[in-house]
C-alpha cells in the first residue's frame, strides 16, 4: 500500500469518535494554558506570528519529542515531504497552547503522553524517546498505534497515540504540500466557473 492511499484511510477513520487520555501517568495535570484567544472580532488583516496571541508550551525536550513522533507518522519519501518539514510540530504546539476546550483537553493529553514515550525510552533503551533510534522509536509505538488491540496496560498511552496521529495527519494534509500531495484540488482560485460537468449533473439526477 502506497502513503497516499495510508493516509486516505487514516483521515476516514480520523472523522470517527475520538477517545481522549486521562492521563498516562501519576503527575499533576499541566498547568492550563494562558491567554484569552483570538476573542469573537479577530484582525483578518493582521499577521499573527507564534506566540503572538498566547505563550507557546512545548519546551525544547517535548518538542524533540514532537518531532521525532511526527517524523514516525509520516515520515518524508521519494512521494515528497514529512510532517516534520511541512511545520506540523509548530502547528501541534500552537494547537495545544490555545485556550480553548478542545485544545486544553488535547494540551493534557499530548504532555502527558511525551512524558510516557521518554519514560518507556529510558526503561527500555536507557535513553530519550527523541535520542532513540528509528527501529527503538517503532519498537514503542508498535505497543500503542493500534486502539482495539493495544494491552490493558498500554490503552491510556494507545489513546494518546491515536489524538497525535489524528492532529499529524490533519496538520500535513492541510499544509501546502500535504494537499498537492493528495491532489486536492480545492482553494484555488478561478477566473470563471462554468458550472458542474454534464455528467455529473446526470448522476445526481439534476437535468
Amino acid at each position: 500500500m502506497d502513503r497516499r492511499t495510508s493516509l486516505k484511510w487514516m483521515l476516514s477513520a480520523a472523522a470517527l469518535p475520538m477517545m481522549h487520555l486521562a492521563g498516562c501517568s501519576s503527575e499533576p495535570s499541566p498547568k492550563l494554558p494562558s491567554g484569552v484567544g483570538y476573542g469573537t472580532d479577530p484582525d483578518l488583516l493582521k499577521v499573527y506570528g507564534p506566540g503572538s496571541v498566547w505563550p507557546l508550551t512545548l519546551d525544547e525536550q517535548q518538542r524533540r519529542t514532537a518531532t521525532a513522533l511526527c517524523d514516525l507518522i509520516v515520515p518524508a519519501d521519494t512521494d515528497g515531504p514529512g510532517a516534520v518539514a511541512v511545520g506540523v510540530v509548530d502547528f501541534i504546539n500552537e494547537w495545544v497552547s490555545a485556550p480553548y476546550p478542545q485544545q486544553t483537553a488535547d494540551r493534557e493529553v499530548i504532555l502527558a503522553g511525551f512524558e510516557w514515550l521518554d519514560e518507556q525510552a529510558e526503561q527500555r533503551f536507557s535513553r530519550s524517546f527523541s535520542g532513540s533510534s528509528a527501529s527503538q522509536r517503532s519498537a514503542i509505538c508498535d505497543d500503542i498505534c493500534y486502539l482495539p488491540k493495544a494491552r490493558a496496560e498500554f490503552k491510556q498511552a494507545a489513546e494518546f497515540f491515536a489524538r497525535y496521529r489524528d492532529l499529524t495527519i490533519g496538520g500535513f494534509c492541510t499544509s501546502p504540500q500535504g494537499r498537492q500531495y493528495l491532489g486536492y484540488v480545492g482553494n484555488v482560485p478561478l477566473a470563471s466557473f462554468d458550472g458542474p460537468p454534464p455528467e455529473v449533473l446526470k448522476l445526481v439526477g439534476v437535468g
